[in-house]
């Protein structure tokens, strides 16, 4: 492909936003001009992520990336890349041939894309070089942590500590920790005649943004969508003319942890106890490089179930127990890419449908309308068949019964009628996975679909903005008994909560149940009970809380100053709970790695599980209640709270960190809203996760669609499409999609 880069068969084009037309020849010229393309526009992005996935980036961006650089080396992530690639080119040469072009590409744009960034320069970085697997490699490092298997590890310590009862307690299903929305309408309900597909994929908000605009002609095809960068092709969100297709994660549950026994024989060899008694292990050591520190030696181990991600030997003794994870790609090295040039030459759903029989990871719910008036409903993905407890927690590798089947789950498909929804809710794809996010989302989509039968893009887009919060009903109802007549005083010991940094939020409060002074310093009141005993009453201030939040509209308007007070509240309660004696158990850490935090710490964990929380449990219901009137009280006595954009402000991660990020901007929406932006209740109001991309494909005329991204087409600071689409991002708008030639301007050079 080297000649590729001189040829004059690749024309670029920019639209007005700076996104890229690209033209060639052939399939291949097309996927090198991607790659040479992108490389350019986001040279940074580009090679964070090839070391990402190589395990190598702690080396420049420091010792704050050596839990996941070490995470990668375990989980051979790189070498499954390699075993992927290698069966493709066997069973696939042609589609091997395009990811291999498109790895040429990059390298030969890659050293002027670094001469424009300077992050280059910042840490010392100098560009490196693609290999026809990298593109692999990103794709599994992008999407190993999407199944979320370590919240195995989480009901592993919830079953252990609090009891077996409460293995799924904080099941995501109210509420959950995804966002992605999508819906396909039928022509029969469009004012055109003809279908549309929309939505909004959500991931933690990256700085350059998870997707890149692009459109990619040839010959065969001429498709518009949204792409990974480092990823040839359209995997997820595509408009081709004649069909267009999107994607939101299934939930599915795909991934499974083995616990496992080690031992190191006299030789230094390792070996692992399997089903069929002690069975030899592949290990060996890898050096990771760390800036301004010493490198750090990891053993790599791989048993028969896969490789050991969690667990070492301790204090050099011979025998120890240790965590293996067992996913498809690694298990039969398929990683799918064969379905993505098949995508961007379909014509038709039928096309779509067939393409998807052969994608693997991560499993997602598939849309797809076509201009025949064919629609797509359907799960795409590789679930492998096993025990359910495999799915709910971690098993041991030594028991046969948690072995996987040969052949893969079937995938459910439904029939579309009038309009489908997809929303990461229990529905499709139930079948297949665990927790899935709550149902308020779809349910919300869905009643605002069918009130009309005349849907447009601009009208459709309209659903992207809305900010009704469901989710917020369990807490009003617990307000609203906050006035009732009161309870007799909270039995146990009250909640000893431990004041965290919060946007917007008043400090906890430690108190006893009949510490009059403290309930005093919290803005509560004692009253006689019956028979002569004290029962807490809300504060004239925590009343008129309770006011307020009763006819509050229930709308998470970024301007909205009672959204902001209902916020305020729930933090309140989250932090309350989860100090409540009941949860004590669950404070300390867990005994793994820091990068699986997240999905461990208790906190999070109540904000998350709130609705469940505040009327199932070990939490008792008058303790809850008690919860609710302090919460009202606590805010009442504090600083009014400000709207909640004020506090409710963007926080994307970005490879190096900004000294400034107070600059950026308040958002309105909130998890369960459809303008989903989360954050985590009780702890930040910051939003770290919401809409990576927004879309609306018309199948009646593609260049009335409509797509955005936060930032811009640009990784390139300073260049003027670096950050120019943020404003139409917040404002909920989209920028028009251009698909005449004429109207785009042609790249020099």
């Amino acid at each position: 492909m080297d000649g590729i880069g001189v040829s004059v068969s690749i024309e670029v084009y920019r639209d007005a936003w700076g996104v890229p037309h690209l033209r060639a020849a052939d399939p291949e010229e097309l996927a090198f001009a991607q790659g040479r393309t992108t490389a350019r526009d986001r040279a940074w992005q580009l090679e964070v992520e090839r070391h990402r996935a190589r395990g190598t980036s702690a080396a420049f961006l420091g010792a704050a990336e050596l839990d996941w650089d070490a995470f990668v080396r375990r989980a051979r992530l790189a070498d499954t890349a390699r075993r992927c690639f290698e069966r493709l080119d066997r069973t696939d040469p042609a589609t091997a041939a395009w990811v291999r072009a498109y790895a040429d590409g990059v390298n030969d744009g890659l050293a002027e894309g670094a001469g424009r960034a300077p992050e280059f320069a910042g840490t010392g970085l100098a560009p490196g070089r693609w290999e026809p697997w990298t593109p692999l490699a990103v794709w599994l490092s992008t999407h190993i942590l999407f199944a979320g298997f370590p919240t195995k590890l989480w009901r592993d310590e919830v079953a252990r500590r609090l009891g077996e009862e409460w293995t799924e307690l904080f099941a995501t299903d109210g509420p959950g920790t995804a966002g992605s929305n999508g819906w396909v309408v039928a022509g029969g309900r469009t004012a055109s005649g003809a279908a549309l597909v929309a939505g909004d994929p959500h991931r933690f908000i990256e700085a350059p943004g998870v997707y890149q605009q692009i459109r990619l002609a040839c010959p065969e095809y001429d498709v518009v969508g949204l792409a990974v960068p480092g990823v040839p092709g359209l995997a997820h969100f595509g408009h081709a003319g004649p069909v267009a297709w999107a994607i939101t994660n299934a939930m599915a549950d795909y991934q499974d942890l083995y616990r496992e026994r080690l031992r190191r024989l006299p030789d230094g060899t390792v070996e692992a106890l399997g089903p069929d008694g002690w069975a030899p292990a592949a290990a060996h050591t890898e050096t990771v490089g760390v800036a301004d520190a010493e490198p750090v030696e990891v053993e790599v181990i791989e048993t028969d179930r896969g490789p050991v991600i969690i667990g070492g030997p301790l204090d050099g003794s011979a025998e120890w127990e240790g965590l293996s994870l067992r996913h498809p790609p690694r298990v039969t090295g398929e990683l799918g890419f064969g379905t993505l040039p098949a995508l961007l030459r379909a014509r038709t759903v039928a096309d779509v449908d067939a393409a998807l029989d052969g994608w693997v990871e991560p499993v997602n719910v598939v849309q797809a309308a076509d201009t025949r008036g064919g629609l797509l409903h359907r799960v795409a993905g590789h679930v492998p068949v096993r025990d359910r407890a495999n799915s709910l927690r971690v098993v041991p590798a030594w028991d046969p019964a948690h072995a996987w089947a040969d052949a893969p789950a079937p995938l459910p498909r439904a029939e579309v009628r009038g309009h489908a929804v997809m929303a990461n809710a229990r529905g499709l794809a139930a079948p297949l996975g665990v927790e899935f996010a709550p149902p308020h989302r779809a349910a919300r989509i869905d009643e605002l679909l069918r009130a009309s039968a005349a849907w447009t893009p601009e009208t459709t887009a309209a659903i992207h903005r809305d900010t009704d919060n469901p989710s917020a009903a369990r807490l009003l109802e617990a307000v609203r008994r906050a006035g009732e007549d009161p309870v007799a005083g909270a039995t146990g010991e009250a909640a000893a909560v431990v004041g965290t940094e919060t946007d917007g939020a008043a400090g906890a409060v430690d108190a006893a149940p009949g510490d009059a002074a403290a309930l005093a310093s919290a803005g509560l009141t004692m009253s006689p009970g019956p028979g002569g005993g004290r029962t807490a009453r809300l504060s004239p201030a925590g009343s008129d809380v309770r006011r307020r939040l009763l006819g509050w509209d229930r709308r998470m308007d970024a301007e909205s100053v009672d959204a902001g007070l209902y916020a305020a509240v729930r933090g309140a309660v989250v932090r309350r709970l989860a100090g409540h004696e009941a949860f004590a158990a669950l404070r300390e850490p867990a005994p793994y790695p820091e990068l699986f935090r997240p999905w461990l710490a208790l906190g999070p964990r109540v904000a998350f599980a709130l609705e469940t929380l505040l009327v199932a449990g070990p939490v008792p219901a008058g303790d809850v209640d008690r919860i609710v009137r302090e919460a009202l009280d606590e805010v009442g006595a504090g600083e009014p709270p400000a709207a909640w954009g004020v506090t409710h402000r963007l926080a994307p991660w970005q490879a190096l960190p900004d000294p400034d990020d107070d600059r950026w901007p308040g958002l309105g929406g909130d998890h369960d809203c459809v303008l989903s932006t989360s954050s985590v209740p009780g702890w930040t109001d910051r939003s770290a996760r919401a809409s990576a991309a927004r879309y609306v494909w018309d199948l009646a005329d593609r260049e009335r669609s409509g797509w955005i991204v936060p930032f811009g087409a640009s990784g390139v600071p300073g260049d003027p499409h670096h950050r120019d689409q943020l404003p139409l991002w917040l404002r909920g708008e989209l920028a028009p999609v251009t698909t005449d030639w004429q109207k785009l301007t042609k790249e020099q050079g």
